[in-house]
């Protein structure tokens, strides 16, 4: 149960640290790129986190 709440800490963080560098950063006329991968990282984190999730809370079973 602690893995998932760290991993949502995580995923938080990522997404704070990448807008906070994207105001300092667009301020300063510096590139923006590490601040954007950053931001596209933590949103990516949140479909696969929010995925899994919903798959463990509805009980399907995923089979091909």
């Amino acid at each position: 149960m602690e893995g998932f709440i760290i991993y949502w800490v995580v995923v938080v963080l990522l997404f704070l640290i990448g807008i906070i560098q994207l105001i300092i950063k667009s301020a300063r006329n510096q590139p923006l790129k590490p601040a954007l991968r950053l931001i596209i990282a933590s949103v990516i984190m949140l479909v696969i986190g929010a995925g899994a999730c919903a798959v463990i809370l509805s009980n399907l079973t995923i089979s091909h």
